[in-house]
């Protein structure tokens, strides 16, 4: 009797720790030199467009997920829920949000999105101050409109199959013509459930802003499957301070990184800092007279790191290939050859990408307790 009982004691447990991390999911990456990063998704519906729920969830979602920043795009044109929820005022949704998000540490951003055959396809419009203004049925008229608002306009999932059927994002004449006349910022490389190499390198050839968005119209939790270990897409925005303008002055700078399924995709100039502040080299020290030495690595995010090794150096119980897990830390045991002072480590981030099918590579200089 007293063995079941601590059996069932040990379930009970076991199913209030996973309950209790199930409920522990803010998103938490750290700030680097000179910004905060902040966590933002600038893609999501209601039923104000074609969504399945309330603002209201999208706001819970977002506090739960810990998120800075969201933004409800809803489509301009398409209105599948028309006939059962009438709303002429096309800027109701963010209203309902902004109110919604006032007792919350939550900016909500007014957007929305402009949807159109390709080309141009359809793109967000966020920072706007009128959605109304943009439901005209010239759609380069709407960019020229959403440019005047001061909008930062970006093009949703290039390589959406519906439209894109190679599901291959191509960059067509009157794309180079928004870029070219500055009515086109930023371009999503992560779209929902998809990841776009094409994306990648058309934002890296023609300075557009890597964005990461959810395109949520469904429950992040399902869609995503939280409760198995997957998050939301994002962008990180690597912003001044935590302010609407502050956010804006940083998607026009390209300060920022996509994060889709424990993948970071970004411009160095602000991925590099993100590793190096996520990952942290602990103490270390030799194993008593041998030139074996025990390096300790922590990983303060909640990504997933896979980190190569590229150093001179040889692992004497890991291969060269190692995982830090999400706020976890390891102990890889270095061979140097002789008892060193002070020892480089150099490694290529697996999952993160500068360029399509380019890892950044990294190193740290390590000092050894002697």
């Amino acid at each position: 009797m007293v063995t079941l009982i601590r059996i069932l004691n040990c379930l009970l447990l076991l199913l209030l720790f996973t309950f209790l991390k199930a409920q522990d999911r803010a998103i938490e990456f750290p700030d680097i030199p000179g910004y905060r990063t902040l966590k933002c998704d600038f893609h999501i519906h209601s039923v104000f467009s074609d969504g399945s729920v309330w603002p209201d969830i999208r706001v819970q979602e977002a506090v739960k997920d810990g998120l800075d920043a969201i933004s409800l795009t809803e489509h301009l044109e398409y209105q599948p829920h028309l006939a059962d929820l009438p709303h002429p005022d096309r800027n109701r949704s963010y209203e309902i949000a902004k109110e919604l998000a006032k007792p919350y540490d939550l900016l909500v951003i007014h957007g929305a999105e402009i949807t159109r055959k390709l080309p141009p396809g359809h793109a967000n419009a966020i920072f706007i101050t009128d959605a109304n203004k943009l439901n005209i049925k010239d759609s380069i008229e709407a960019y020229r409109e959403a440019n005047r608002q001061g909008a930062f306009v970006f093009w949703n999932h290039p390589n959406w199959i519906a439209q894109q059927h190679s599901g291959v994002a191509t960059l067509t004449e009157l794309h180079k013509m928004l870029i070219d006349k500055g009515h086109l910022h930023g371009i999503e490389v992560v779209n929902d459930l998809t990841y776009s190499d094409e994306a990648l390198q058309i934002s890296l050839d023609h300075n557009l802003t890597i964005m990461g968005c959810s395109d949520i119209h469904g429950l992040v939790d399902w869609q995503f499957r939280l409760d198995q270990g997957g998050h939301r897409p994002i962008t990180l925005v690597f912003a001044t301070e935590k302010s609407e303008a502050a956010i804006k002055e940083a998607l026009f700078a390209h300060r920022t990184v996509a994060w889709f399924d424990n993948l970071l995709v970004g411009q160095m100039l602000v991925l590099e800092p993100l590793i190096r502040k996520s990952i942290k080299i602990g103490k270390a020290t030799y194993q008593g007279p041998s030139s074996v030495v025990s390096v300790e690595i922590e990983n303060v995010s909640d990504a997933t790191f896979i980190l190569k090794n590229e150093s001179t150096y040889t692992f004497h119980s890991d291969s060269d290939v190692i995982t830090i897990e999400p706020k976890g830390k390891k102990v890889i045991e270095v061979k140097t050859g002789e008892q060193k002072s002070q020892i480089e480590l150099q490694f290529s981030i697996l999952n993160a990408l500068m360029a399509p099918n380019q890892h950044p590579s990294v190193s740290w200089i390590v000092d050894v307790d002697l």
